[in-house]
């Protein structure tokens, strides 16, 4: 991995993935302490900052590839990003998604025309269920953080910031699985703004990569399932992202769900934006964990926006 595969997947991008705005509120600057800025990749096509990544691998796809179709295997933002973006390329699509996802994120896969096949995450292996489809019916795979184009494509996120920021001391805050934003990220901001650090965000008790960078190696997650941040929980960091992430971010945070549901709440009463539980935990981390960061400017970049109405509704119960 490196810078110019970033840049030259920003090329494929262009005109088809959105330039997300930067947002920011002085209400969310007093309780975090300090100026935090958030890159409102909720706002993305398909609500996620996944459809950057997917777009990004299969535009690089030969003819043959394209007819035969695509699978992959995703919790619903990475799946949504694939199906849209197989969808304009005229390439089946086949997600492999948790029976137990939101229903907006497996409604709206289907609804860019792709196939779901649902499995149970505490006793099924995704990755083993996506590698014998793709076997069976020569389906491309297209992994969700643990493939390069994938990783180039969402690394151009970090290009916008760096663009709109400029090199200012800052440190970035990840919502971070398997660390495929979080490595791409990191890899263009090294490039372009060296003076911003990236810190991945976890949940609390999946915060496999927070544990993994502070042990020096690879960890895995005990269990698979019990957060409502269903979008970044993952068995443990990827093989490609893990060392990127080793060599140019900062420690991980983990987030409480509870905080990440009054992140949810504070961004749509002060910025007007529907963030999903996931996708909040950057936010999180900047609202409540302010000792956990250095120097006066914080970028928070809200991953998704693809919650259900009712985790949504509990969300806005915190402001009351």
């Amino acid at each position: 991995m490196n810078i110019e595969m970033i840049r030259a997947a920003a090329t494929r991008i262009d005109g088809h993935a959105r330039r997300t705005p930067l947002l920011s509120s002085p209400f969310l600057d007093e309780i975090a302490g300090r100026q935090v800025f958030v890159k409102a990749e909720c706002l993305q096509h398909t609500g996620s900052f996944k459809f950057r990544g997917a777009w990004s691998a299969i535009s690089m796809l030969s003819a043959d590839q394209i007819k035969a179709g695509v699978i992959a295997f995703s919790s619903g933002n990475h799946a949504q990003g694939i199906a849209l973006a197989a969808q304009k390329h005229g390439a089946p699509a086949v997600i492999v998604m948790p029976v137990n996802a939101p229903a907006i994120k497996i409604a709206n896969t289907r609804a860019y025309g792709a196939e779901v096949v649902l499995y149970d995450r505490a006793t099924e292996d995704r990755d083993a269920i996506g590698a014998r489809l793709a076997a069976e019916r020569g389906l491309t795979l297209i992994k969700p953080f643990d493939e390069p184009l994938v990783v180039a494509g969402q690394g151009t996120c970090g290009l916008e910031i760096a663009q709109e920021l400029g090199n200012r001391d800052a440190e970035v805050a990840v919502c971070c699985g398997g660390g495929g934003l979080t490595s791409g990220v990191a890899i263009a901001l090294a490039a372009d703004a060296p003076k911003m650090r990236v810190r991945p965000v976890e949940p609390a008790g999946f915060d496999d990569v927070t544990r993994s960078l502070a042990g020096g190696q690879i960890m895995r997650n005990a269990q698979l399932d019990g957060s409502l941040c269903d979008a970044i929980i993952t068995p443990q960091p990827g093989d490609l992202t893990f060392p990127i992430m080793q060599n140019l971010c900062g420690a991980g945070i983990a987030v409480t769900d509870d905080e990440c549901l009054r992140a949810m709440g504070l961004a749509f009463a002060r910025l007007k934006i529907v963030i999903e539980p996931g996708g909040a935990a950057a936010l999180a981390a900047a609202l409540f964990h302010p000792d956990a960061f250095e120097g006066d400017t914080v970028v928070a970049i809200a991953t998704g926006g693809n919650v259900d109405p009712a985790v949504f509704a509990r969300a806005l119960d915190t402001l009351a």
